[in-house]
C-alpha cells in the first residue's frame, strides 16, 4: 500500500468525533511509535514521524487548543512538512535529559547538532536535511532541544533499506556529543513501508 504524503481538511475528524477515539487512538498509536523511534547515545532519541503520527499530532492540538479551522490552516501548515514524500524518512530528533542544569550545559555546547545527523546503509550514508522553518541554534551556539530532520534517499538507497539483512545505522557526529545506533530490524521495517 502507498503511503499518504499529504494531510488534508477531509483527513480531519470533527473534534467532537475524534474525542470519542482519543483514547483507543493513543493507545494503538502509541504501540506503533514503538518501531519507530531510536535512542542515540545516552540524551538523544529519534522519532520517525508518518501520517499517522502527524494526523493524530493536528488531531491532539485541536483537540487541545479548540482553536476551529482558523487553527487548523496552521496545524496542516506545520505538520505537513514532516510527512514524508515517499523518497525520504523525516524525523524529529530530541535531546532528553531531566535534570534542567545538566540540560541547559548540554545544549550550551550543541550548536549545529542538527546538521550533524545522518542514517547509514550497508556503508552508504544519507545526510539529515534540517527543516529551516526556525534556526534551532541560536548565534550563540545554544541547541535547541527538538529537531526536525529529512533523510533524502535515491532509488538505489531505498531498495538497500528495504532489505531484511540491511546493516542500518543512526548516528549523531557533533564533537560534544558523538554516538551511533544500530537500527533495530522492527524499527526498519516499520520505516521501510514510508517509501513508495
Amino acid at each position: 500500500m502507498t503511503p499518504k504524503h499529504e494531510i488534508t481538511h477531509d483527513d480531519i475528524m470533527p473534534v467532537e468525533d475524534y474525542a470519542k477515539i482519543r483514547r483507543d487512538h493513543r493507545r494503538a498509536l502509541g504501540a506503533r511509535k514503538r518501531d519507530r523511534r531510536l535512542a542515540i547515545g545516552p540524551d538523544a532519541t529519534i522519532y520517525f514521524e508518518n501520517y499517522d503520527t502527524m494526523w493524530s499530532q493536528i488531531h491532539e492540538m485541536l483537540y487541545i487548543e479548540r482553536g476551529g479551522a482558523a487553527q487548523l490552516e496552521d496545524e496542516l501548515r506545520a505538520y505537513n512538512p514532516l510527512v514524508p514524500k515517499g523518497s525520504e524518512l523525516v524525523a524529529t530528533l530530541m535531546i532528553e535529559i531531566d535534570d534542567p542544569a545538566r540540560r541547559d550545559r548540554l545544549l550550551a555546547r550543541l550548536g549545529g547538532v542538527e546538521r550533524t545527523v545522518a542514517i547509514t546503509v550497508d556503508g552508504e550514508t544519507i545526510a539529515g536535511l534540517p527543516e529551516d522553518d526556525v534556526a534551532r541554534t541560536t548565534d550563540d551556539g545554544r541547541a535547541s532541544s527538538v529537531h526536525f530532520l529529512h533523510f533524502p534517499f535515491t532509488r538505489a538507497q531505498i531498495e538497500a533499506f528495504r532489505r531484511p539483512d540491511a546493516r542500518i545505522t543512526v548516528g549523531i557526529g557533533h564533537p560534544e556529543y558523538g554516538h551511533i545506533a544500530v537500527m533495530p530490524e522492527a524499527v526498519r521495517a516499520a520505516l521501510a513501508e514510508d517509501f513508495d
